[in-house]
C-alpha cells in the first residue's frame, strides 16, 4: 500500500481498452488515465469493504474464544474500537501517515489535520489520474488501521477495563499506527532503505501484536490461569462462532492483500490481483493442514482452536509478499505459520503471558516470519532491510505502547477488580449478558 508520495503505480498509457468502447468526444490521450483512475478507485472500494467485513470476523472469533460471561464485553470493545478508529484516523491518522518523514521535525502541526476528500463531482481535469480518489484510498487505509486495533482486543480479553482500552485504541489509531506506517507506506526511511511489506505483515499485524504483547505483560494473566506451575485451560464459549469468524477473516483477506496491488488499470494489474488471491488462499490452507497434522501428532487429537489460528497465521505469513511466490511456495509459507501457532501458544504459557485468543502467535510471530520470508520469493528483498524494518517497528511500538499503558494504569487503572473478573465483565462492567438463558461458565 502507498500514496502518491511513494512511487508511480500505474503504467496507464499501456492500457489496451479500445477507444471505440468509450464516449465519442473523449480524446485518446485522456481515456486510459481516466479508466485507470476509475478501476483503481473501484479496487480500493471493493477491497475496503472486504477488509471492513474482517471487523465482523474479529468480533465473532473473539466472542467464540472468550468465556460466556465476557462475550458482551468483547462485542462492545469491537464496536467501540471500530468507531473510534474511523473518527481518529480521519481527524489525525490519515494525513499523519502520508507525508513521509517530513512531519517528524519541521511539519508536525501541518501533518496533524483532518482528511479532506475530493470535490463533489470531481472533474477529470482536476483529478490526479495517476492514482485513485482520495475517498477510496482513505476508506481502504482506514480498514487496515482498524484491523490493527482489533488484534489488541482479543489478547487482553476478560480482564481489561473498557474505557482505558478504548483510550489506548484512540492513541494507537491516531498516532502509533500512522507514524510507523508512514515510514514504509508514506515513502519514509524504511521504504528508502529497501524494506518490503506488500500488505502489512509488519506494518499492520506485528504492530497489533507488539501492542498486544506489551499490554498483556503489563496487565498480567487472568485469575486462575496459572496455578502451581500449571496452566488451567479456560475454554471458549462458542467454537461455532469462532469458526465463522475465521472464515469471515479468510474472506476479508482477499481484499486485504488483493487491494494492496494498488492498481487495476492494466491487464498485468488484474492478473496480479488474481495471483494474489490464489496465493493468499493457498497460504491459509497450508496453515490449516499443518496445524491439523501437528496437533494430531502432539496431542493425539486435532485441536480446533489451533487449526483456526493456523489458518490466520498462514494468512498473516503471506501478507508481506502475496504476489511473487508460486502456489507451492505460498502454501509452504502459510504452513510455517501453522507451525508457529502450535509452538508459540504453549511457549507463551511457559512465560505466563496470557493471550486469550492467540493473537500474539498469529499476528506478531507469524508477522515476523512473513516479513522475513519475503527474501525467499522476491529478488528485490534483502534480509538486512527486512530485519531493520522489523526491529525498528518493534522498538517504536513497544516503547510507545508501554508508555501509554503505564500512564493509563497510573491514572485510571487498566484492570478490572478481582470480583468483577470472577463475576464476568458482562455483568460487572456492562450489566447485560450475551447468553442470559444459560449459566455462565
Amino acid at each position: 500500500m502507498t500514496y502518491p508520495l511513494k512511487t508511480p503505480l500505474l503504467a496507464l498509457a499501456a492500457t489496451t481498452l479500445p477507444v471505440a468502447a468509450l464516449a465519442q468526444d473523449s480524446t485518446p490521450a485522456a481515456v486510459p488515465a481516466e479508466v485507470g483512475f476509475i478501476l483503481t478507485t473501484l479496487l480500493f472500494l471493493i477491497g475496503g469493504f472486504l477488509v471492513f467485513f474482517m471487523a465482523a470476523g474479529f468480533a465473532m472469533l473473539e466472542a467464540g474464544l472468550v468465556r460466556s460471561k465476557n462475550v458482551t464485553m468483547q462485542l462492545t470493545k469491537n464496536m467501540g474500537l471500530f468507531g473510534l478508529a474511523c473518527i481518529f484516523y480521519y481527524l489525525i491518522g490519515f494525513n499523519l501517515m502520508y507525508p513521509g518523514d517530513a512531519w517528524i521535525v519541521p511539519n508536525v502541526i501541518g501533518a496533524i489535520s483532518p482528511t479532506a476528500l475530493d470535490a463533489v463531482g470531481l472533474a477529470a481535469a482536476d483529478a490526479d489520474l495517476s492514482y485513485a480518489s482520495v475517498g477510496s484510498d482513505f476508506f481502504f487505509q482506514l480498514m487496515f488501521c482498524a484491523a490493527t486495533a482489533s488484534i489488541v482486543s482479543g489478547a487482553l480479553a476478560e480482564r481489561v477495563k473498557l474505557w482505558p482500552f478504548l483510550i489506548f485504541v484512540v492513541i494507537l489509531t491516531a498516532v502509533i499506527y500512522p507514524v510507523q506506517a508512514s515510514w514504509k507506506w508514506g515513502a519514509g526511511f524504511l521504504d528508502q532503505a529497501g524494506f518490503l511489506d506488500f500488505a502489512g505483515s509488519t506494518v499492520v499485524h506485528s504492530v497489533g501484536g507488539w501492542a498486544a504483547l506489551t499490554g498483556a505483560i503489563i496487565l498480567g494473566p487472568r485469575i486462575g490461569k496459572y496455578r502451581n506451575g500449571r496452566v488451567s485451560p479456560m475454554l471458549g464459549s462458542n467454537l461455532t462462532l469462532a469458526t465463522l469468524g475465521t472464515f469471515i477473516l479468510w474472506l476479508g483477506w482477499f481484499g486485504f492483500n488483493g487491494g494492496s496491488q494498488l492498481a487495476m488499470g492494466t491487464v498485468g494489474d488484474v492478473a496480479d490481483v488474481s495471483r494474489i488471491f490464489v496465493n493468499t488462499n493457498a497460504a491459509a490452507a497450508g496453515g490449516v493442514v499443518t496445524a491439523l497434522i501437528l496437533t494430531q501428532i502432539l496431542y493425539k487429537k486435532p485441536d480446533l482452536t489451533m487449526i483456526l489460528n493456523g489458518a490466520l497465521a498462514g494468512l498473516v505469513s503471506i501478507t508481506a509478499e502475496p504476489l511473487t511466490p508460486s502456489i507451492g511456495a505460498a502454501t509452504l509459507i502459510g504452513a510455517m505459520g501453522g507451525v508457529i501457532v502450535v509452538i508459540v501458544v504453549p511457549l507463551l504459557d511457559k512465560f505466563r503471558i496470557d493471550d486469550v485468543v492467540g493473537a500474539i502467535p498469529v499476528h506478531l510471530v507469524a508477522g515476523i516470519w512473513g516479513t522475513i520470508a519475503v527474501v525467499f520469493t522476491n529478488n528485490e528483498a534483502s534480509l538486512g532491510a527486512q530485519l531493520y524494518g522489523i526491529i525498528t517497528v518493534a522498538i517504536f511500538v513497544i516503547v510507545t505502547s508501554a508508555v501509554v499503558w503505564f500512564i493509563l494504569k497510573a491514572v485510571m487503572g487498566i484492570r478490572v477488580s478481582q470480583e468483577a473478573e470472577v463475576t464476568g465483565l458482562d455483568m460487572s462492567e456492562l450489566g447485560m449478558e450475551a447468553y442470559p438463558e444459560f449459566t455462565q461458565n
